[in-house]
């Protein structure tokens, strides 16, 4: 199937579009449009602990999986770079290629620290109910009761074997429950 070049695209400037990606590899794909072609690119990521067997481990995921953006003149650059090792195509709505206004982007990147990550580590907050990460209580929600910041400790309530005790865990045994992690992105 031929497409011509879209009429809302004027070739005196290059655009930010959508480019679909492999999935896991966003970041690659923008790294070698950088490396080969100098294509300006931003794929955002986030960085975040999540609960596994070992504990809390940190995991970086990309912000839109399976996506990325990038800056180039469509009609000089449009057919290399959807063929570029890592890209599956760009984004388009029937005949028309989806664009991002560039001021959207720069509040992205506004926001993002080194290498194009934010870290999500919400703060705990006393009466948060979190979940201990790592020891011989690991999994077992507690609720917050104070925060002990010299120490960088927290006091917890746990509910165990019928009775209520309240103990003393380091801020970085705690991870919040994955449905309240979700709702504080909203």
């Amino acid at each position: 199937m031929s497409m011509s070049q879209p009429q809302i695209l004027p070739t005196d400037r290059p655009f930010w579009f959508c480019l679909r990606a492999q999935t896991k590899r966003e970041h690659l794909a923008a790294i070698g449009l950088r490396k080969q072609y100098q294509i300006t690119c931003f794929a955002p990521r986030l960085r975040m602990r999540k609960l596994t067997r070992r504990g809390a481990v940190w995991f970086v995921e990309a912000m839109f999986p399976g996506y990325f953006f990038a800056q180039f003149d469509y009609v000089t650059e449009g057919r290399r770079v959807e063929h570029a090792p890592g890209v599956r195509g760009l984004v388009q709505f029937g005949d028309r290629l989806a664009t991002i206004d560039s001021a959207t982007i720069e509040a992205l990147r506004q926001r993002m620290e080194a290498d194009e990550l934010v870290t999500l580590d919400p703060e705990i907050k006393v009466g948060q109910e979190v979940q201990i990460a790592h020891g011989p209580l690991q999994g077992l929600e507690v609720l917050v009761t104070q925060l002990l910041p010299a120490s960088e400790r927290v006091r917890v309530l746990l509910e165990f074997l019928g009775r209520s005790l309240q103990m003393e865990v380091s801020k970085e045994t705690l991870i919040q429950p994955r449905a309240s992690a979700v709702s504080s992105l909203h």
